[in-house]
């Protein structure tokens, strides 16, 4: 608008000047030369003049200005030539054709060496040839330049990493951060080395300075801010308590289903005797997400419960996630330790059918406890060599076996999840262990018990004396309350064909004769618990005593002095059976 007014004015003032000059008397006379000009108007006569001298300014200012206009038109080529080679540079590089890459990018230095883009197709061009030292030169000359500073320090920042050198790498982050507090990719880096070396305080400015540059939002910096108060407070725990309670309470405030965070403050609470308020921070995080480190601080929430006590509060705490497996495996651990072993039985059962390791392990554990069953727990150990892996700690790939604040593989915070590892998870091939036909039968259902029928068959047979020369051995050991017969125990068959047993048939009397082949009751199934041995060949029908059936292992001497055996060491091959008592002292000495 004012521009508009100026102009009007401008021309009112040019219209009032030639006015002016037209009313004003008198004669203009130009003579030049032979040229001789007479005009009663004396303004037309000048405007022409004026347009001459226009017109010759017009020419004398071209002709000067022609050389800059050549310089100018050679430098815009030179540019022009330059653009493209970093064009075709930079498409090179995006399909990796390194020569081609390397041609351009000479070409963009001799014709746009200060452009910005030459210097980045330079750097680009020797990292896809692997010159590193050529790299490191373009982005350091770029980082001189105030234009091209931050690019420069984060080519220089990439180059320190594949170098390993984590130093320089984070002082290259630093200077970046500080130049510019906005960038993600330094506040990466810084924030990953003060969780490194343990600097929270750094880490925490970091992330505030985050939120407040627009890079996080507020739910991430909440749950970030918890991470970091978290992994102080762990840090702390046993040197600050009371810093160590502070940040876990905070952080609990920021991110209540933070599992680490929750176990902490409830074992804080839970020391203040503030059971209810300890078992709703459980009880939050248990249903967001079941963990075995709350159930165990849901179960010693109060100081001095018995263990039965204990498992009544784990079957509550379990109840809130009816079905998951966290739970049941809770409920095994607490009936375990309270000595209730139908419960963990039946908190197991719908888990047998495809265990995972913990699974078995803890049903190894019964059976070791409740029955002292060395034979199922070792076969319920063995089986979980194989079954399928537990949810763990891991992050990028890295499987930790505790809660990390930050990933040791990428930096990256909040990382860490409560997961079954990738490598671990089932495919459609086979196993690499197959089951063996030892884990299965040891695994059976106990239903039936064949030792006592085998045992009561042969003491109706003939061979009546033998069985009252050793009656002392049998009444002693056959026991109702005890286990029939050991898992390790050898065949029949095996028993028949070993020779050692020769001195007990020739103190008693002399045996009857043999019954028929018919009578016999070889013709009997072995015992389903037990593989037949087809290496064993098997012995002539012969007048054996009945009492064979043997209620403890061939290798027993009748005494335990080493000790007790471990029960995992295996038996190379069957030992040789000796005789007990004075019977077996005699027959040593007559040896």
């Amino acid at each position: 608008m004012i521009r508009i007014i100026l102009f009007l004015l401008l021309i009112a003032l040019a219209a009032a000047g030639a006015a002016w000059l037209a009313d004003q008397p008198g004669d203009l006379v130009l003579n030049w030369g032979g040229l001789r000009l007479t005009s009663k108007q004396p303004m037309y006569l000048l405007g022409l003049l004026i347009v001459i001298a226009m017109v010759a300014g017009v020419i004398l200012r071209g002709l000067w200005k022609i050389p800059s206009h050549i310089r100018r038109g050679r430098r815009e080529r030179r540019h022009a030539r330059g653009r493209h080679a970093i064009t075709q540079g930079l498409l090179a590089i995006g399909h990796g054709d390194s020569s081609a890459a390397r041609a351009h990018a000479e070409v963009a230095r001799r014709h746009a060496g200060g452009d910005p883009l030459a210097l980045l197709l330079h750097a680009q061009s020797a990292q896809l040839d692997g010159d590193r030292d050529g790299a490191q030169r373009a982005f350091r000359a770029m980082a001189e330049r105030p234009d091209t500073r931050l690019l420069g320090l984060r080519g220089l920042f990439i180059e320190a990493q594949r170098a390993d050198d984590p130093v320089a790498a984070v002082m290259i982050a630093e200077e970046a951060l500080k130049m510019s507090p906005s960038s993600s990719w330094a506040s990466h880096a810084v924030l990953g080395f003060c969780c490194a070396k343990g600097d929270w305080a750094g880490a925490l400015s970091i992330i505030d300075n985050n939120q407040a540059a627009g890079l996080i939002d507020k739910a991430t910096y909440r749950r970030q801010r918890g991470v970091l108060l978290t992994a102080r407070a762990l840090e702390f725990e046993s040197v600050d308590r009371d810093l160590s309670r502070a940040s876990a309470m905070e952080a609990l405030k920021l991110a209540p289903t933070l599992i680490p965070a929750a176990v902490l403050a409830a074992k804080f609470e839970s020391e203040a005797h503030q059971v209810r308020r300890a078992m709703r921070i459980v009880e939050t995080a248990w249903l967001a997400q079941p963990h075995p480190d709350l159930a165990d601080a849901y179960s010693h929430v109060r100081l001095g419960d018995s263990a039965r006590q204990r498992l009544v509060r784990v079957e509550t705490l379990a109840a809130k996630t009816p079905g998951h497996i966290e739970g049941a495996l809770a409920i095994a651990r607490a009936a375990i330790d309270a000595s209730e072993f139908a419960k963990a039985r039946a908190a197991l059962e719908p888990l047998i059918a495809a265990p995972t390791q913990r699974v078995a392990l803890l049903m190894a554990e019964i059976e070791r406890t409740e029955h002292g069953d060395s034979g199922r727990a070792r076969a319920w150990t063995l089986r979980a060599v194989r079954a399928l892996h537990d949810p763990v700690w891991t992050a990028d790939g890295y499987v930790s076996d505790r809660w990390r604040p930050v990933s040791p593989v990428t930096g990256r915070l909040d990382a860490f999840q409560w997961q079954t590892p990738v490598a671990a998870l089932p495919s459609d091939k086979g196993h690499a262990i197959e089951p063996s036909p030892f884990e299965e039968a040891m695994l059976a259902p106990r239903r039936v018990e064949p030792p006592k029928e085998v045992a009561s068959e042969p003491v109706d047979a003939k061979p009546a004396e033998p069985v009252e020369a050793i009656k002392p051995v049998e009444v002693k050991s056959l026991d109702p309350a005890t286990p029939p017969l050991q898992d390790n125990a050898p065949l029949p068959a095996a028993i028949e064909a070993d020779p050692a047993p020769a001195p007990v048939q020739a103190e008693p009397a002399p045996p009857e004769p043999a019954p028929p082949p018919a009578a016999e009751p070889a013709a009997q199934a072995p015992a389903p618990l037990f593989r037949p041995r087809a290496d064993l060949p098997k012995a002539a029908p012969a007048p054996i005593p009945a009492v064979i059936p043997i209620v403890r292992a061939p290798d027993d001497p009748g005494v335990d002095e080493d000790g007790p055996v471990d029960e995992f060491a295996e038996q190379i091959g069957p030992p040789k059976a000796q005789t007990g008592g004075w019977r077996g002292f005699l027959s040593r000495l007559g040896s």
